[in-house]
């Protein structure tokens, strides 16, 4: 599982699954975020994004230039 790039967290679009590369679900496999709104990038500074994330019913969570080694497009 290789990291997300800053280009294509720019390019997630909401209702795209992407996977925790370090937290597992209890049979083993990766946890599933899915995007809930549109990446925020911002002109003086194309090094930035934020993209919204949530999980199950009350987990939410923002992927950004900071924790993107986390996230995977793929599960495995």
């Amino acid at each position: 599982m290789e990291p997300i790039t800053l280009e294509q967290a720019k390019k997630l679009t909401p209702g795209m699954t992407i996977f925790s590369r370090s937290d597992k679900n209890a049979n083993g496999s990766p946890q599933r975020w899915k995007v809930s709104g549109k990446a925020q990038t911002w002109k003086k500074d194309p090094k930035r994004v934020s993209v919204p994330l949530k999980r199950g019913m009350y987990s939410y969570s923002h992927l950004t230039e900071n924790n993107l080694w986390y996230f995977s497009l793929t599960d495995y």
